[in-house]
């Protein structure tokens, strides 16, 4: 096992047994499998490094977060059932954390708020008064905020997850996402996200938008 994979596993098990609050199986079993999930072959950006770095990321926003334990576990799950050829990806893997975290001895309660918060990727559109969802999309999304070479690597790994749609189809659906992402009011809504992220992000956006329609 590597020392990242080896990593993860700690996380997810400090995350675990802080949200249930108490006794329950062993948690590793339930860090293999979805690990297992974020290294499947169809992946190429949405692999276990971008599990970590969202982590990373919610941990340099906890202090915004309602619960921080369950936006975490909400990380994990996110993108636990990922394949770009389907458009039902985050409820599926909503549903799986219905079924496993339960099982593991997470509450009713928090199980609920992770399901909730993975389904809120869809739009990353959370509520104002949505601390937690505030700080899941801000992580998930602050990729957008890369230096202009992770970026690009960033953009390349994401054409690659859609290697089976040709080039055009392909430029004018990644143009149509960059513009509604472009015409949000904030791509970010934690006061650290919207302060230190979005500038670099919507420059990053612009950039990319004139790369793939030569505007």
């Amino acid at each position: 096992m590597t020392d990242s994979a080896q990593s993860l596993r700690i996380r997810w098990q400090e995350a675990l047994v802080a949200a249930r609050g108490g006794e329950g199986p062993d948690p590793l079993p339930y860090a293999d499998n979805l690990l297992a999930r974020w290294a499947e072959p169809q992946r190429a950006y949405h692999t276990t490094a971008h599990l970590a770095a969202v982590l990373d990321r919610i941990d340099t926003l906890a202090g915004h977060a309602a619960d921080a334990d369950a936006v975490r576990l909400a990380a994990w799950f996110h993108d636990a059932v990922y394949r770009p050829d389907r458009s039902e990806n985050e409820e599926r893997s909503a549903v799986l954390a219905e079924r496993a975290l339960p099982e593991a001895g997470v509450p009713d309660a928090v199980t609920a708020e992770v399901a909730r918060l993975v389904r809120l990727t869809v739009t990353h559109d959370p509520a104002a008064d949505d601390a937690n969802g505030e700080v899941l999309c801000d992580a998930d999304l602050a990729i957008l905020a890369a230096a202009p070479k992770e970026y690009g690597e960033y953009a390349a790994q994401v054409r690659e997850e859609y290697g089976f749609v040709p080039d055009e189809a392909f430029r004018e659906g990644r143009a149509a996402v960059l513009r509604q992402l472009l015409g949000l009011p904030r791509l970010f809504r934690t006061p650290y996200g919207a302060a230190e992220w979005e500038p670099r992000a919507r420059q990053n956006l612009l950039t990319e938008l004139e790369l793939l329609t030569g505007a």
